[in-house]
């Protein structure tokens, strides 16, 4: 994956296992992983987070899915991550899904990151997009939301756990929702 993708406020860029010891900040800390089970638990070490970076580059989803290390504009801090992956266990459907490092919360970045990555998918002919949400990660069902995802149910299809389902269609991209606005 070779695309770069900017916002106002941020760089999504390809990964690098250099980037393990801020990215451990993220997937080390356990109010960001206890979400993610069972796709991907909390990461112990930094050891740990170079192999599942360098796992994550020497197999990289075919296109337009993908990984990137969400960074700020201004300062090139790394603040989380974004993927684009098919849903298990069919792999039919594209899954979006954000994790922030807790510093990061609550600035709209994982919206505006998630803005950027939909907008990339529909440009290379996607025609709809997912995110799964366990049913009490209000904060999680927030950013589907300000990306402009409408809930649309729950479902036991996926991981098999009790999830709820948001979705995306090519049409209703609008503009990001920022905090405040």
């Amino acid at each position: 994956m070779d695309d770069t993708l900017e916002t106002a406020r941020l760089v999504l860029r390809p990964w690098s296992v250099d980037d393990a010891p801020d990215a451990l900040a993220v997937f080390g800390d356990e109010s960001v992983t206890r979400w993610l089970a069972p796709a991907v638990t909390r990461v112990p070490d930094v050891d740990d987070m170079r192999r599942l970076i360098g796992g994550w580059l020497t197999t990289p989803p075919p296109s337009p899915a993908g990984r990137w290390a969400v960074t700020t504009r201004d300062d090139g801090a790394l603040v989380g991550a974004l993927a684009l992956l098919p849903l298990p266990p069919e792999n039919d459907d594209l899954e979006i899904g954000w994790q922030l490092a807790p510093t990061a919360w609550g600035q709209g970045f994982a919206a505006e990151a998630g803005h950027a990555v939909a907008a990339h998918a529909f440009d290379r002919g996607v025609e709809e997009l997912f995110a799964v949400v366990r049913p009490r990660n209000t904060r999680a069902a927030r950013t589907a939301t300000s990306i402009g995802m409408e809930w649309v149910g729950e479902t036991d299809k996926y991981y098999d756990l009790r999830l709820q389902v948001y979705r995306l269609r090519k049409a209703e991209l609008g503009v990001p929702r920022l905090p405040g606005a």
